[in-house]
């Protein structure tokens, strides 16, 4: 699947925005009505499709043209459409451009599908009362020409594919369908059937990939169902509305690759929360909404219909708001551990990702009963209240007319940002949450890949998924919006080990990439849903470093360790933060006290503190660290030069505060350890790094490179960590195999977590010891076989379990 997010089309609005334009409504049997359709109408067939998928793109004749909101979108759909208008060229000639800007001929089919999304700008300003373009003769006039120019000169049957695929089998029927569909009444029967032919020609069947036999999955899937449908409406074909609603279900491949059900392996979504698409990548960021809209908008467009889905296993995607993508969702900002190469997207930030799932849960709520609406409407009112972003700025007519009653509505109670711990082995990430601030990773292995690039985004993201850490607290929203990835290091981005050797931007043309790693050992375990882990055995991509990599989460702390780092040819470094900040302020990068005003090598601190943003405490002796403020500056176009996601050439320019932990070439066996703070001022990362780990209530008990263990207390309540490597016959944990262990409790009573980051490719049973005296097991889940006494023992089968964790309780 293409980018989703934006490119500007020239007219203010991106394409993100044009096939997002809202999410839907599901139709699950028995939940969901008719989308307000009377059942009269419903039998009307496409006559009435048509009329609803026209009011859903232009937010209806019942839109509230008074509100201020709604007034100042109207205004701006408007002029766009005006500049539009504007700079077309009178009467473009037989191959010819209607935009200048905008060159289609040579390998430019990203302006191709550009010229198609301007075109529909103009066409949905002329279809919305309210705009100075509503139901004009002259402009209706000009779409019709320019609707039969591209027909004739860029998109038919004759002109020769080139470049992305995406363009010319997703993006451009897309937006063709919704522009046929609102200029219905213009066109004659001929312009409708060049228009479908040039869309079958490309995309014969939304189940596979253009004319073979390779199954879409995910949001390809979503994508061309829904545009099949737009395609049948518009040639009036029923056969292409069978067609469309039976790849929703795949009956075509027997339902394995069903939008409606769990997958076991490569793209959708997992039983456990996770959504991966183009094979290797957790993506419910951007792909995963592009799924989940695309599904509901096309079970909003037939439900009532002849062509309505019946299948049973519909309801599955009720659930994944709160299991999939809530999550990930901080504050209405999507992390950027899920949303793949879109980080690159100068027009596509965090919240933009955010809005869409919550537009998409309002669109939801409107047919659904409690409690399915009364937790989407809650959940989306509480992301839109606490962004610093303001979503009624970017928000469609459509949306707006379901957010804007929501946020005015004072029985809506906004879902507040929970505390907790979320685990998804199966994509191998993990989001954990405390008072304030929350920190998630994004490791990798030979099954999650390192990071994406090709079409020439992402051309700086070699570390990302090399652990990858990122803390959000409160104060700080916009971090990871704020022109963060065009100025950040690339080298060394918080949480990573990375070499310091000099690397090729990714900027390479066509084609995309997701390099994966070598190691197996990737992922963490998750206690009670509230503590957890996160690691991974890495070796990077140059082949001249390694080290093992360990985050333990606890109520108010991470504690990272690092082992077996390994060195070769060029230096690299562990970065505890690289924080951004506006030019004109002055943060405070402090280490054991003393302000940061120049380039700081080789000291070694016992703390450091960045202001308004956490405290650091160094564990061990003589890590030589870096540290430096200073300003750093590139552009989007860096990052991002793309041929309709591009970024902008313009210069940004950020402050950093940065701090890590230096490894010399040649380095062999090093360590390094670290506990976040996160929101604790100076005085007290001072006090308790002056009091040692006793202060901090954390012992580091193993940290070598076939193990790392950690006990920590807080309030009375005990804890032990342990990543293990390899198996082990030593230390307070050992196994037979590697695994991740949790255990915690009070007194005499405690929990234990299992699982199998490297998905036990020793063996089927993995046998686990543990030092503490729990005499007997309350519970235990059906993989473990439990024995307790002055050493617990446990038997875990850990095979086929995609890196779950499994628990047992125990007592004294």
């Amino acid at each position: 699947m293409r980018a989703q997010h934006p490119a500007a089309t020239g007219s203010g609005i991106t394409r993100r925005h044009l096939l997002l334009m809202g999410a839907a409504v599901p139709a699950a049997a028995g939940l969901l009505g008719t989308f307000g359709l009377p059942a009269a109408r419903a039998a009307d067939g496409f006559d009435a499709l048509r009329a609803r998928w026209a009011d859903y793109l232009t937010g209806g004749a019942g839109l509230d043209t008074g509100h201020p909101q709604i007034a100042a979108q109207l205004a701006d759909l408007s002029s766009r459409a005006g500049e539009a208008l504007a700079a077309a060229a009178p009467a473009p000639a037989a191959g010819g451009d209607v935009w200048a800007d905008l060159p289609m001929a040579g390998p430019a089919e990203g302006n191709i599908s550009l010229t198609y999304s301007r075109i529909l700008v103009v066409a949905t300003a002329w279809a919305t009362p309210g705009t100075a373009q509503h139901a004009d003769a002259g402009v209706a006039e000009r779409l019709v020409a320019w609707y039969r120019h591209m027909s004739a000169s860029w998109y038919n049957l004759t002109i020769r594919k080139s470049g992305n695929w995406w363009f010319w089998e997703i993006g451009i029927p897309r937006t063709l369908g919704d522009l046929s569909v609102l200029v219905d009444a213009l066109l004659t029967d001929a312009d409708r059937a060049a228009a479908v032919a040039a869309i079958r020609r490309f995309t014969p069947n939304p189940n596979y990939r253009g004319t073979s036999t390779s199954p879409e999955t995910g949001g390809n899937r979503a994508d061309k169902a829904l545009a099949c449908l737009l395609r049948g409406i518009t040639g009036r074909d029923e056969a292409d509305m069978v067609l469309a609603r039976d790849a929703l279900s795949d009956t075509a491949g027997g339902g394995r690759n069903s939008l409606f059900r769990y997958v076991t392996s490569g793209n959708g979504f997992y039983a456990d929360g996770s959504y991966v698409d183009h094979s290797y990548l957790p993506y419910v960021g951007t792909y995963g909404n592009v799924a989940l809209s695309g599904v509901a908008r096309s079970l909003m467009l037939v439900t009532g219909s002849p062509w309505e889905v019946t299948d049973p296993d519909v309801e599955m995607i009720l659930g994944a708001p709160e299991r999939s993508f809530a999550p990930f969702v901080w504050n209405g900002r999507m992390m950027e551990t899920v949303r793949g190469r879109a980080v690159s997207r100068e027009r596509e930030h965090d919240f933009h990702d955010g809005f869409t799932t919550a537009g998409s849960l309002l669109l939801l709520a409107t047919q659904l009963p409690a409690p399915y609406r009364d937790t989407y409407r809650s959940l989306a009112k509480g992301w839109l209240s606490r962004c610093t972003e303001d979503y009624t700025a970017s928000a469609t007519l459509s949306d707006l007319s379901r957010a804007l009653p929501v946020l005015a509505d004072g029985a809506v109670v906004g879902t507040p940002e929970p505390v907790g711990h979320r685990q998804f082995g199966a994509q191998e990430r993990m989001v954990h949450r405390g008072s304030g601030w929350a920190y998630t990773v994004a490791t990798s292995s030979s099954r999650i890949g390192r990071y994406e690039w090709g079409n020439d985004e992402n051309n700086l993201g070699w570390h990302q998924g090399d652990g990858a850490a990122y803390l959000y607290v409160d104060g700080d929203q916009g971090q990871f919006s704020d022109d963060y990835w065009p100025t950040v290091d690339p080298y060394r981005l918080p949480g990573t080990t990375a070499s310091l050797a000099a690397r090729q931007s990714g900027a390479s043309g066509a084609g995309t990439g997701i390099p994966r790693a070598q190691n197996r050992w990737a992922g963490g375990v998750g206690l009670a849903g509230r503590w957890g882990t996160s690691g991974m055995d890495l070796t990077n991509s140059l082949g001249n470093l390694r080290a093992k990599k360990s985050w333990f989460l606890l109520d108010d702390a991470v504690v990272a360790l690092g082992s077996d780092v390994t060195v070769t040819g060029s230096g690299a470094e562990t970065v505890l933060e690289n924080r951004g900040f506006a030019t004109d302020l002055d943060p405070a990068l402090l280490l054991d006290g003393a302000r940061v005003t120049g380039p700081v090598e080789g000291a070694t601190p016992t703390w450091a503190h960045v202001e308004g943003v956490a405290g650091y405490v160094l564990l061990g002796e003589g890590q030589a660290v870096r540290a430096q403020v200073a300003d750093r500056s590139g552009s989007w176009h860096d990052v991002n030069s793309g041929a309709d996601t591009g970024g902008s050439t313009d210069v940004r320019t950020r402050r950093y505060a940065t701090l890590s932990v230096q490894h010399p070439a040649g380095t062999t066996g090093g360590r390094y350890g670290y506990v976040i703070l996160p929101g604790a001022t100076a005085e007290r990362t001072a006090t308790v790094a002056a009091d040692g780990l006793e202060k901090l209530d954390v012992q580091v008990l193993r940290q070598d490179a076939t193990a790392h263990v950690v006990r920590a207390v807080r309030k009375g309540r005990w804890f032990l960590f342990a990543h293990l490597f390899a198996a082990t016959d030593e230390g307070p944990v050992r196994a037979t195999g590697p695994c991740a262990v949790l255990v915690s409790g009070k007194a005499r009573e405690a929990t234990l977590a299992v699982s199998s980051p490297s998905r036990s490719i020793e063996g089927a049973t993995v046998e686990i010891e543990l030092d503490r005296k729990l005499t007997r097991v309350t519970s235990a889940h059906e993989r473990l076989t439990v024995t307790g006494g002055h050493v617990v023992t446990v038997q875990a089968v850990l095979s086929n379990a995609a890196g779950a964790s499994f628990e047992a309780t125990l007592a004294g």
